[in-house]
């Protein structure tokens, strides 16, 4: 067992034992396992039961009881979905947009916290709770005075008109302050003034290395909100005209009167894959970030 020296009042060393637990990496034990993947399969059942449902006629989705196992119209789901909406297209512009909306809020949002956290200018605490207070404002407020700006632009069924207000986000620059003010010291700043570098030598080869793992989470929450985003792109933008996933699937599996549910779950499973695959691809690159980040010397 491991002894330290220490010394006792009268200046005699003395010896003190250290918990047989020091140091010793703890592992789960069984029940944890268990607990765990009756969590994964809570979580996943959703997606599996709507993999189940595109795979069934409308008819049979509604039916009671649901089906449990998948059926034999997957592939002509997934062919009638796609050709109905030019789901394609569809796929295109939403990647498109929420690329260019997840880039431009990561890039704005670090700038901005960067200055709220380590750069001294009159009035920060003022505008950074300005900034903040901008988070209670419902988004519904705005999309009168907003649907008028882009109508005078003539942006109306354009991806711009959904992209440019949407480029930062108050939630990105606070995420982004909180992070900086603990994990970039404002002495490697100081240093790197007084080594002549200038503002954008300091962002680019001090602030961006420092904040790479908060960038890769907030530019991840940014991507899935943009590409899930129905609000505005429904008002902004056309099912016929230049759609994104979520307003083609609006007008997906509308027939004589009645929506064929299995086609619409067929529309919702296509929109999901592309962010099960990214998550595969980039998740372990996104946690092993965050766990750099943590590490402190």
């Amino acid at each position: 067992m491991t002894r330290t020296p220490d010394t006792s009042a009268s200046g005699a060393p003395r010896v003190r034992r250290l918990r047989p637990s020091a140091g010793r990496q703890h592992h789960a034990g069984p029940l944890a396992y268990v607990l765990l993947g009756f969590a994964a399969l809570f979580s996943l059942f959703p997606l599996y039961w709507n993999l189940v449902a595109a795979s069934h006629t409308g008819e049979r989705v509604v039916k009671a009881p649901a089906p449990l196992l998948p059926g034999p119209r997957l592939l002509d789901n997934l062919s009638f979905a796609w050709n109905q909406v030019d789901m394609g297209e569809a796929l295109v512009n939403t990647t498109i947009v929420a690329g260019l909306v997840a880039l431009s809020t990561v890039l704005f949002s670090t700038l901005a916290g960067f200055a709220f956290a380590k750069l001294p200018f009159r009035g920060r605490g003022a505008l950074l709770a300005l900034v903040v207070a901008t988070m209670a404002v419902p988004p519904q407020l705005s999309v009168i005075p907003l649907y008028r700006v882009i109508t005078d632009l003539g942006w109306v069924d354009q991806l711009q008109s959904v992209v440019l207000p949407s480029l930062v986000a108050a939630f990105g620059v606070f995420f982004m302050r909180q992070y900086l003010i603990e994990a970039l010291p404002v002495e490697l700043v100081e240093a790197a003034r007084m080594d002549g570098a200038h503002s954008l030598r300091i962002v680019w080869h001090v602030v961006f290395p420092v904040a790479r793992p908060a960038m890769a989470v907030l530019g991840m929450l940014v991507f899935v909100q943009a590409w899930n985003d129905f609000f505005w792109p429904f008002i902004a933008l056309t099912p016929d005209g230049n759609p994104t996933l979520q307003v083609a699937l609006a007008g997906l599996g509308a027939g004589n009167h009645t929506v064929d549910q299995a086609v619409v779950l067929t529309g919702a499973l296509i929109s999901t894959l592309p962010l099960l695959i990214v998550f595969a691809v980039l998740g372990k690159y996104i946690v092993g970030g965050i766990t750099a980040g943590a590490v402190k010397n």
